[in-house]
């Protein structure tokens, strides 16, 4: 099983592009919005470097952006 967590923020529309997506593909996924959760906004930055959103961790595995078709490889689809 994939595990997908998507980081948002609520004025992002590249992130309602990617929730988007995600639900058309049938793909379930968990959203964190680091605009609401200053320590989730933290360990992103720790994490990855960038603050930047979206930002989607797909078994541990990160891509930067709304990026289908990275995403779709790394779920091996």
């Amino acid at each position: 099983m994939n595990t997908v967590t998507v980081y948002t923020t609520t004025t992002c529309p590249y992130c309602v592009m990617l929730k988007n997506f995600l639900q058309a593909q049938g793909i379930p996924f968990t959203e964190v919005n680091v605009q609401r959760d200053p320590i989730a906004a933290r360990k992103l930055v720790e994490t990855t470097g960038h603050m930047g959103v979206p930002q989607t961790e797909i078994n541990g595995q990160w891509v930067l952006g709304f990026d289908p078709e990275t995403i779709m490889s790394l779920l091996g689809r």
